[in-house]
């Protein structure tokens, strides 16, 4: 009796230590789900600790795949670590991870489920097996616990009951991990996208600041030295230097450079076959050079005939796209890296290029408007010339008829009245041909001068006489004002001939062509009429634009446009009044400040006339 008692004191103090060794197991494993967010590190321990627990020769957790289609072990106990894979309902884990039931089987390979190509391929006998779904918190299948060959024979429902609870715990745990990771992985994202943000913004913000710099430019020369100068302070180089392509040679010239040579430089070339510079431009890619003697791409024989050794330098192409065609407009090149980094790197790299790519674009609008500039220019001086040749008309009509008269007469001091007047017309034809000149030069002045009203009448009445013999106009200047004025003489004679010939062609039948010169207020005043048949309909709204005419036979459409210039010119305005038909006429009325214009170039020549001459009215057909 006592040795019975004995007995079972002894089975169950073994049972208690099996419980306790079971309780601290277990504890072992809550700590492990609890302290390990790692899912690779989570598994290894959870593992560990269930077959230590189910006292278990290896242990096996299957996942499902991404797609749920197959399982695939995280963890493989007992041996070497291996990756096996099984579709979903394949083998004894596969039934399970399908059909979401708990399988104990004493003798696996007496169950038509088991597959037993992993113990053919691994040389492991299979003989027991418990195997039970592992499920989330929403009580969803999320894998599969195996567990194979138990110490001293099959598994019981005790050990059914401790890896059910064991599987909760590790699909909550795995769980957990899986949402931990996400949520560092979406912390990575967006850390990654702050970066992209951030290094979007620095790059908007060179642009911004390049683009500033392509504004504030004048011209071509600026341009590149402003963006040769931002692209240093940016990158962070002791100097630097633009070449541009010359098409005609194929050769690189400085067209910009900062630094220690500089100046030097800019008065030499290189041909597109020498030095890094060469071969960027050749092979249209940049290129890093941390080492210039112990790259045989660079030029000794360049460096030393400049005297400057470079440490290091940076040199990117400037390329013209158009569509997939690439055309070489030059390099820009960066050398010395200035700071605490003694070389070039790969962000310095990417941010020339950033640079090049609006230097690119720079030069080809620069060069684009400066053609543009050019060719309006061209325009414009044709349109000049179209003008100096329709004016030189009355000018060399007065001219014929005052040598005509010459050779009428045999008196001397008429001739030589003629002969001033002749002078005067070929003065005044100078004076058109340097107007062109000074336009195709860029100038656009007027030249304003103190004018006695009186005077410039009279001259006026003179030449107009000559321009209307044998017209059958009558003439009429009425002077309102005696006083002066200031004006550009030459070209308001060119308007009045302009406007009196238009009334001529106005007037085929004869007619009276009245000039008057009147003050309102501190405006000069002077009005040009005829008789003439009116402006036609068709006129309306363009008569002052070039090339604009009614069809007249010898009409070129730049008089009135000529008129309309000279007097913008001098500030002032044009307006017209029109009547049709056999009662009708034009009066055109020109309205200029009677002193001298703010902001026009001008001198303050003075016409002197100490002879009063009284107001007169002239007549003439």
């Amino acid at each position: 009796m006592a040795a019975d008692q004995a007995q079972d004191l002894q089975r169950l103090q073994v049972e208690l230590r099996a419980e306790q060794k079971k309780l601290v197991l277990m504890q072992e494993v809550a700590q492990a789900l609890g302290s390990a967010l790692d899912l690779d590190r989570l598994l290894t321990l959870v593992m560990e600790k269930i077959t230590r627990l189910m006292e278990a020769d290896r242990s096996t957790l299957y996942l499902f795949s991404d797609d749920g289609g197959e399982l695939w072990s995280k963890v493989l106990q007992g041996g070497e670590v291996r990756e096996i894979r099984l579709r979903v309902g394949e083998g004894i884990a596969g039934w399970v991870a399908a059909s979401g039931e708990t399988v104990n089987i004493p003798d696996a390979y007496a169950d038509t489920r088991f597959y037993p190509a992993v113990d053919l391929r691994t040389g492991y006998r299979t003989r027991s097996i418990l195997c039970m779904p592992m499920k989330n918190n929403h009580g969803a299948t999320i894998g599969v616990i195996q567990v194979l060959n138990k110490h001293d024979g099959p598994f019981s429902s005790e050990d059914e009951a401790l890896l059910a609870a064991l599987a909760g715990q590790a699909g909550l745990a795995i769980e957990n991990s899986k949402l931990f990771h996400s949520v560092v992985a979406k912390n990575l994202d967006l850390i990654e996208a702050q970066d992209q943000l951030a290094a979007r913004q620095a790059e908007l913000n060179i642009l911004f600041e390049i683009e500033k710099e392509i504004n504030a430019a004048l011209d071509l020369g600026e341009l590149l030295d402003r963006l040769l100068r931002r692209a240093m302070d940016i990158v962070g180089a002791e100097a630097g230097s633009i070449l541009l392509r010359e098409r005609a040679t194929d050769d690189l010239y400085f067209r910009s450079a900062a630094g220690e040579a500089g100046e030097v430089v800019k008065r030499l070339r290189v041909p597109m076959s020498h030095g890094v510079v060469g071969w960027v431009a050749t092979h249209k890619r940049p290129l890093v050079v941390n080492d210039p003697p112990g790259d045989p791409r660079h030029d000794r024989r360049l460096a030393e005939a400049i005297g400057y050794r470079p440490r290091n330098l940076l040199c990117a192409p400037l390329v013209a796209r158009e569509g997939a065609e690439e055309d070489v407009l030059g390099v820009i090149e960066l050398l010395d890296k200035s700071g605490p980094r003694p070389d070039f790197n790969e962000e310095d790299l990417k941010l020339l290029l950033l640079i090049a790519g609006q230097a690119s674009r720079a030069i080809e609008l620069a060069r684009a408007r400066e053609e543009r500039m050019n060719q309006s220019r061209l325009a414009s001086i044709g349109q000049m010339l179209s003008g100096v040749l329709h004016d030189l008309k009355t000018p060399m009509t007065i001219v014929s008829g005052y040598a005509q008269l010459m050779a009428q007469i045999d008196d001397s001091v008429q001739r030589a009245e003629y002969v001033e007047h002749i002078l005067r017309q070929f003065e005044h034809m100078s004076s058109m041909t340097k107007e062109v000149l000074a336009f195709a030069r860029g100038e656009t002045n007027v030249l304003v001068r103190k004018v006695f009203m009186h005077k410039f009448l009279a001259e006026l009445e003179a030449h107009l006489k000559h321009e209307l013999t044998g017209k059958g106009v009558t003439l009429k200047v009425e002077a309102g004002y005696r006083g002066t004025a200031y004006f550009d003489e030459q070209k308001m004679l060119r308007l009045v001939h302009n406007i009196a010939r238009n009334a001529v062609q106005a007037m085929p039948g004869g007619g009276l062509f009245r000039v008057t010169a009147r003050t309102e207020g501190d405006r000069l005043v002077m009005e040009f009429a005829d008789t003439g048949g009116g402006i036609p309909p068709e006129m309306e709204g363009r008569l002052f634009e070039l090339f604009a005419t009614s069809g007249k036979k010898e009409g070129t459409g730049l008089g009135l446009a000529i008129v309309k210039k000279i007097v913008d010119e001098h500030g002032g305005r044009i307006s017209y009044e029109t009547r049709r038909g056999p009662q009708g006429g034009t009066t055109f009325t020109v309205r200029l400040p009677l002193e001298k214009p703010l902001g026009l170039a001008a001198t303050d020549e003075t016409l002197i006339d100490p002879t009063p001459v009284p107001e007169r009215t002239g007549t003439s057909d």
